[in-house]
């Protein structure tokens, strides 16, 4: 078994579970630079407790730099960022990793970790602590919830890219924290996969925690989100249900492409489908 010494060194009270709507994280008049240039500017956003929350745009928008400063991984230029109430500079690394987890785009490891070992990092921040009891659960549950126990044993290196992303979306969850921020969990995944992310995603926020998901996939979004946040050059453009904010004016914009957005007749979620032009009927059939 892994062990983390390093991180003993402090020991931290674990939160409390969060209340049905609190604010987890809440960012106000947040600005962003990189590189000299302003990628964030104004943003104002709040991830609650009980609801998922995906943040969409095109290439560049500002999403995934967005979901950092959330977690309190991008310092910002101006604006304020609270997480569990309390400014996020005046958390340490360890009380932050256990109120948020956080799941970048890609993972490398340079050692033969197995899966579980992997896995296992996530209960890292709990060392010491009274859920440190709860590692060996919180790891079967997380692998048994991404299905990766088959090859439980396998080095993380030997993988498929998305195998590893799986195995990389059990080590948060294993981490079991209120929030969970999430960039483009499903940008590896085959349509099951994609599928069983986001309804994972679903069940963690009924089961009172605050998940926030990057996509590129507007279907995805609109089918499980229960809010989403259109961002377009660095500024949220919209913000609420899928059912709203998606209109073909708006996506169409911000995407600089046509959109048509129709009715999933069993559910109602919005499908959003760029315009294509037609198909020329195949001259010669048969010949």
């Amino acid at each position: 078994m892994i062990r983390f010494q390093g991180l003993r060194a402090r020991t931290v009270e674990p939160p409390p579970p969060p209340a049905p709507g609190a604010v987890l994280a809440e960012a106000a008049g947040l600005a962003v630079r990189l590189g000299g240039r302003r990628v964030l500017d104004g943003v104002d956003l709040a991830v609650r407790a009980g609801e998922v929350l995906t943040l969409v745009g095109p290439n560049g928008a500002g999403k995934s730099t967005l979901l950092a400063a959330l977690a309190a991984d991008l310092a910002s230029a101006e604006g304020g960022l609270l997480v569990d109430g309390r400014p996020a500079a005046d958390w340490g690394a360890r009380e932050l990793a256990v109120r948020r987890a956080v799941l970048p785009q890609s993972s490398t490891l340079s050692f033969p970790f197995t899966v579980t070992e992997v896995v296992r990092m996530g209960r890292a921040p709990w060392a010491g602590t009274a859920a440190e009891d709860e590692d060996e659960a919180a790891v079967a549950e997380a692998m048994a919830a991404t299905d990766v126990v088959a090859f439980a044993d396998r080095p993380f290196s030997a993988l498929s890219g998305g195998e590893r992303a799986r195995v990389a979306l059990a080590r948060v969850l294993a981490q079991r924290t209120g929030l969970l921020l999430l960039d483009e969990p499903t940008a590896a995944l085959d349509l099951r996969h994609q599928e069983q992310v986001m309804r994972i995603c679903r069940e963690r926020a009924e089961a009172g925690r605050g998940v926030v998901v990057v996509l590129h996939d507007l279907g995805l979004a609109a089918a499980w989100a229960d809010r989403a946040a259109v961002l377009h050059r660095g500024r949220v453009a919209a913000l609420g249900a899928p059912e709203e904010v998606f209109t073909e004016g708006l996506l169409s914009e911000v995407y600089g492409h046509p959109v048509r957005v129709l009715l999933d007749p069993d559910t109602e979620a919005p499908l959003i489908v760029p315009e294509r032009p037609a198909r020329e009927a195949a001259s010669g059939a048969g010949a």
